[in-house]
């Protein structure tokens, strides 16, 4: 699927990917979200983890727009990283409850929305996002964030469901 080049694709995009995620969580059994399957990963694993990277990218997008330097991922962590601070991230959730877990997504959903709604096409594709340091911009930072990840988090779903 070819990335949005424009707002309203983008938001077109990002309902339309939360919509087919969320259809595949409002009937899973939550004793299905909650058990551990590849890499000891569960549904409400996965589903955090979608929400804390929305904040992550929200972050990300402040503190270039205000200059500061931005850690790419987290402060501390290189990419080569990903691997150890996605386990910490789990981690810090493991408490969190699926009902929790599922809200914290629809909260960061909420968010990434509200700043896609509020910029407008030129900010988010006319040029590099500011203290990215590649070529990505706000807009196709956005759609990882949200988008894809909703898309990956739906094939993780799917395949849990089909597991015996």
């Amino acid at each position: 699927m070819p990335a949005a080049t424009n707002k309203a694709d983008l938001l077109a995009v990002t309902g339309k990917e939360l919509t087919k995620l969320g259809a595949l969580l409002d009937d899973l059994d939550p004793d299905l979200a909650t058990k551990p399957f590849d890499d000891g990963w569960s549904v409400k694993d996965v589903i955090a983890h979608r929400a804390h990277w929305i904040g992550l990218f929200l972050g990300w997008y402040a503190d270039g727009q205000a200059g500061k330097d931005v850690a790419f991922p987290a402060r501390g962590y290189k990419w080569n990283q990903l691997k150890a601070y996605n386990a910490i991230m789990r981690d810090q959730h493991a408490a969190l409850s699926w009902q929790d877990t599922r809200t914290n997504l629809s909260s960061a959903h909420d968010k990434l929305v509200k700043m896609i709604s509020d910029l407008d096409n030129a900010a988010l594709y006319d040029g590099p996002m500011k203290g990215a340091n590649n070529n990505w911009t706000t807009g196709r930072w956005a759609e990882a964030a949200g988008p894809s990840h909703y898309r990956s988090a739906a094939k993780f779903v799917r395949a849990c469901k089909r597991s015996p």
